[in-house]
């Protein structure tokens, strides 16, 4: 400490008169307090403003949870869809080996040319080679699987169940409303909100600030000093910020806030007129494949009539087995083609369950 100027006193070494210069220690021990008196409400906008980018990331980050949890819906459905067809054409397999059998037979015994069995040889080829694409389709669909569950160290092990009735029709009211549910239209709900909150705050900032600062404490030149009610200080000071040359970057700051908040309120219109076309695209392939479902049901049925009446004649001993094979082939034919319309059905009905919301709550 220098012997000059306001402290030069502390400089001396004087014990009797308390110093011991030319070092001191300063000691300060207290508390300290500021009150920021938000008036006109800009900590509050900016503290909402955070609030909804928060929010919509976490809407985000829930949307993409949704579209992998509708991926996985709709690959799992579409593996039992496969499964169930590789059922319908073991069945066509082996009535076609009947068949193959029957005529082997006949031919051995001398009844028929060896030429009658030629096409349903090349039949039952072409139905092995269906279920071979059929057993690749369920392995590309499983490997798929893996890699959106991460599940690379252990194989599926899925089991073939029965897959859900076709619904006859859309529920009478699909409710727009349930639109409100989807992650993307809340993320773009937030975001518009935290971009009304950053105006307010913008415009807040061009205001004065006030504030408020208190303080209690001991503050002494020599440590042993620092207790003694001589050192005891408080105090309350008034702060006042006025933003007078500061208007050319407030200005800039309010005119990029009102920009990005038109832009979010267009991404939001814009979100809501896709998610609308979703619905109704969803919506329209639904019923179409509701009603195609229906339509195959009564082929159906048809085929499965002219299978019994051709086992009513076997039992009859009109015709040979051979012929009842012939009769069901093409019903499970039918019968294929009925279950992949059923696994289209239940694909749309997942994608407009997505479209919905997918049960999505705020």
């Amino acid at each position: 400490m220098s012997a000059e100027g306001l402290m030069g006193p502390f400089a001396l070494n004087d014990p009797a008169a308390g110093t011991t210069g030319p070092w001191y220690t300063n000691g300060t021990f207290g508390l300290t307090a500021g009150w920021h008196l938000d008036i006109w409400g800009k900590n509050r906008a900016e503290v909402t403003a955070r609030l909804g980018t928060v929010k919509a990331r976490a809407a985000e980050r829930e949307q993409t949870r949704q579209l992998l949890a509708g991926s996985v819906a709709r690959l799992c459905w579409e593996w039992q869809t496969q499964a169930a067809l590789n059922t319908v054409l073991q069945q066509i397999e082996k009535e076609q080996n009947t068949i193959i059998a029957t005529d082997r037979q006949l031919y051995q015994n001398g009844i028929t040319s060896s030429v009658e069995g030629v096409e349903t040889d090349i039949n039952a080829s072409k139905t092995r080679q269906q279920l071979n694409d059929v057993a690749g389709k369920m392995k590309i669909i499983e490997a798929r699987l893996s890699a959106l569950t991460n599940n690379q160290t252990k194989s599926l092990k899925l089991k073939p169940v029965a897959l859900p009735k076709v619904a006859s029709q859309l529920p009478d009211e699909l409710g727009y409303s349930l639109l409100a549910r989807r992650a993307d239209l809340q993320a773009a709900h937030w975001y518009v909100e935290s971009s009304l909150s950053t105006i307010d705050a913008a415009k807040a900032a061009f205001y004065p600030d006030i504030n408020l600062m208190a303080f209690l404490q001991q503050d002494a030149l020599h440590l042993s000093d620092l207790f003694r009610h001589s050192a005891q200080q408080m105090g309350v000071t008034a702060g006042l910020t006025l933003p007078i040359f500061d208007s050319g970057r407030l200005n800039a700051n309010l005119d990029i806030a009102k920009a990005e908040s038109n832009l979010s309120i267009a991404s939001y219109n814009k979100a809501v007129v896709e998610a609308v076309n979703d619905v109704a695209r969803a919506a329209s392939q639904v019923q179409t494949l509701a009603e195609k479902n229906q339509h195959q049901a009564q082929i159906e049925r048809d085929a499965l009539r002219v299978v019994g009446l051709a086992q009513a004649r076997f039992n009859a001993g009109i015709i040979a087995g051979s012929r009842v094979s012939e009769a069901r082939i093409p019903a499970l034919r039918e019968r294929a083609n009925g279950l992949l319309l059923q696994g289209q059905w239940l694909d749309a009905s997942i994608q407009l369950t997505g479209a919905l919301g997918g049960g999505y709550k705020r």
